[in-house]
């Protein structure tokens, strides 16, 4: 579906793995962790690769490499792909079940107006090459013509309006960059049981406002090639004078990347929670026909619009007001190409005529993503059609490939860590009861949805044709945002999704105080109903207790029960708080993934909290699982030992450097590598593993950080 959830999310979709299979066991363990004890093996799976360990390496000097290191020796990255991982895995899974059933859809040629035909058509579009390269800019002209016809402030800010898109969301900290000059997100107020519209800062090419800012070599370079692309695709439109243009347009969004919030300061639900009257904002944002600008984005009759960053959006409605009109619409013109050329939501290439995708995959992908090629068109087609009609595909993705049975069994495990995540804040010492019974209230009506939602989205009014590929995406992008805008002035819906079930990810919804788990992620190597618990928890165990956590990390904190914002925390708990979350920030800051460029330890804070926590929660619920008896031996692994490495093989993958860079200055979340390194903070690792004084991972106890 394109749009972006309003999530504290895992990551997951670009997230770096790789596949968990079960093996046989080892002849011999040459680490140093203490023998397990001698329990009888048991028949079940350990769901433990033991082939990609590299026991040259000490757990206790590296985990991610002593669990990892044997695979990614060998393994390569696909030539499509800018990493890879266990996420991939399951990515690769949900994409071929989907092929099947779209398949089945198109041999059983479903009735017109049906979601079924829908689907079988929107698919059937992107793969048609031939129509492709003969409608060409076709479905575009209408944007181009209006962006052309543009000959005053007024008509500018209708533009501006009429492109606007849900393609933002304030709480994901991964889906800041909107390929509009604005975005905007529905949802619950922060603190009022009403949906309301948020304006968010957009408007760029590249990822961040960095890559126009830093000096550094690498965002140069970057900036020459963006200017290099900018000429060349405007060229292959027949737009003349091009180089001239892009020099211009680069200079523009250099201006308007000024203008922006840093990321950081975009995660500040304080600094963001900004309603202004509708009638207000000429005043405290001059520059944009606001009245021109609300009616064309269907916001007119909003009495008040919350705005995430007041200083970014007056900047750039300046902008608007100042800046030359030639310069805007050479901007609009090519932000409309680019935007077809490109899928910002998939990070894929779009569905104009192969010289144009070729020129947006080689910068988009190649340049900012290390990606030698793009993927086939066939896979591109299914992400696609997934993603613009995403809740019909996964209806029947629900009801083909996710059993009653798996359902059952994972709602056990949550309900299993929600009771010990109860017993966690009961055991807190530093927390007054006072805080104690608001986290247990939060934690009891926190709402988790397994698999799939129970209401699916209605596409009756969506056009879709067999030979319009563009036309299809840009309409069903246009029906999306519809749909957001129509939740204005309805009643809020605690239960809605915002992910889609054959979506390979997992959400925490501060707004709605709920967690949505697809049924895409709850699958092998994450889930196996077949495997040891050990390894179930650790993986997916993980997931769910990562989720739970952010009800109650940095940005949880902030919300109450009913997803309201109003902080919970007595003062004595919030400096404690703060105090605990400042070292983790500090330990992550100490990585350097890249030379010369370390993890931003507080900008993937409420991230680090959550895996901290959520790792935490996860083996105490294992534990709990066990009754009072002795985990099998399984793999000449003890029951501990396959837990914390479970986790660490969640995290297993490869990364192109660009795609690294990248995300460190873009993403929320730390790095994969680092974030298996986050058993340092957990005693039991130490036991499991014999991590001792003098190896790299080792902390002292009282260095270990406990939040929840």
């Amino acid at each position: 579906m394109p749009y972006r959830p309003n999530v504290l999310c895992l990551g997951l979709t670009l997230a770096l793995a790789a596949s968990l299979t079960a093996c046989k066991p080892a002849p011999t363990d040459t680490t140093s962790a203490p023998a397990p004890a001698k329990t009888a093996a048991a028949a079940a799976k350990s769901g433990i690769d033991l082939t990609g360990l590299d026991k040259a390496v000490k757990p206790g000097d590296d985990f991610d490499a002593f669990a990892n290191g044997g695979w990614r020796k060998t393994f390569e990255i696909p030539a499509d792909r800018s990493n890879y991982g266990a996420f991939t895995v399951l990515l690769e899974t949900a994409e071929r079940r989907n092929a099947a059933l779209i398949a089945e859809l198109a041999a059983a040629k479903p009735a017109p107006g049906s979601d079924a035909r829908r689907i079988a058509d929107f698919h059937a579009a992107y793969l048609d090459e031939a129509g492709i390269e003969k409608r060409g800019l076709q479905a575009l002209q209408p944007q181009l013509d209006a962006v052309a016809a543009i000959a005053s402030r007024g008509d500018l800010s209708r533009v501006l309006g009429a492109s606007v898109r849900a393609d933002t969301d304030p709480l994901n900290a991964t889906n800041f960059h909107t390929a509009n000059l604005f975005g905007v997100f529905v949802a619950q107020g922060l603190q009022e049981r009403a949906y309301v519209a948020t304006l968010m800062q957009g408007g760029l090419g590249m990822p961040d406002r960095e890559y126009y800012l830093s000096a550094d070599k690498e965002m140069a370079d970057a900036r020459k090639a963006y200017e290099t692309y900018v000429a060349a695709l405007l060229k292959q439109a027949g737009i003349a004078d091009a180089e001239t243009k892009a020099k211009s347009i680069l200079a523009l969004e250099t201006k308007i990347a000024k203008a922006h919030a840093p990321l950081i300061d975009s995660q500040n639900v304080h600094k963001a929670n900004n309603p202004w009257e509708t009638v207000a904002f000429a005043q405290r944002a001059p520059g944009m026909d606001w009245n021109a600008f609300f009616a064309a984005a269907g916001l007119d009759a909003q009495p008040k619009i919350v705005v995430w960053q007041p200083g970014a959006i007056a900047g750039i409605a300046a902008l608007v007001g100042s800046e030359p009109l030639p310069a805007w619409k050479d901007y609009l013109a090519f932000h409309a190409l680019n935007h077809a050329a490109w899928n910002e939501a998939l990070r894929g290439p779009g569905e104009l005529p192969k010289a144009y995708i070729d020129l947006a995959f080689g910068f988009h992908g190649t340049t900012l993503a290390g990606t030698p090629q793009a993927r086939a068109r066939g896979k591109r087609a299914l992400d696609a059609t997934s993603h613009s009609l995403g809740d019909a595909v996964g209806k029947l993705y629900a009801e083909k490939y996710f059993p009653a049975s798996s359902k059952a069994k994972v709602e056990e495990m949550v309900n299993n860590i929600l009771a010990a995540f109860d017993e966690r804040v009961d055991s807190l010492a530093w927390m007054t009861p006072q805080t104690k019974a608001k986290a247990r209230e939060k934690a009891k009506s926190m709402r988790v949805s397994v698999g799939y939602p129970e209401r699916w989205r209605d596409y009756a009014k969506l056009e879709v044709r067999a030979d319009d590929a563009l036309g299809n995406r840009l309409r069903a992008e246009l029906h999306e945002y519809r749909h957001q805008l129509g939740k204005l002035g309805q009643p809020v819906d605690s239960g809605e999704w915002w992910m889609t079930p054959q979506t390979v990810n997992a959400v925490q919804l501060p707004l709605q105080n709920a967690m949505n788990f697809p049924a895409a992620i709850l699958d092998k190597p994450f889930f196996d109903p077949e495997a040891d618990p050990a390894a179930n928890y650790g993986s997916i165990g993980a997931v769910i207790g990562h989720e739970i956590s952010h009800g109650f990390d940095d940005t949880g904190a902030e919300f109450d029960a009913q997803g309201r914002l109003a902080n919970w925390w007595t003062p004595s708990d919030t400096q404690h708080f703060q105090e605990a979350t400042k070292k983790l920030a500090a330990q992550y800051s100490a990585y350097e993934p890249l030379p010369g460029l370390h993890v931003n330890g507080k900008q993937t804070s409420g991230e680090n909290i959550a895996d901290v926590s959520g790792l935490t929660i996860a083996y105490m619920a294992y534990r709990k699982s066990l009754g009072d008896k002795p985990a099998p031996v399984i793999d000449g692994l003890s029951g501990d030992q396959r837990f914390f490495l479970a986790y660490a093989q969640t995290w297993r993958g490869k990364i192109r450097d660009a795609a690294l860079r990248q995300r460190l200055l873009t993403d929320g979340h730390a790095p994969a590598a680092q974030r298996a390194q986050t058993v340092r903070n957990i005693d039991a690792w130490y036991d499991a593993w014999g991590a001792k004084p003098g190896e790299q991972l080792y902390l002292a106890p009282a260095e270990r950080i406990k939040i929840w």
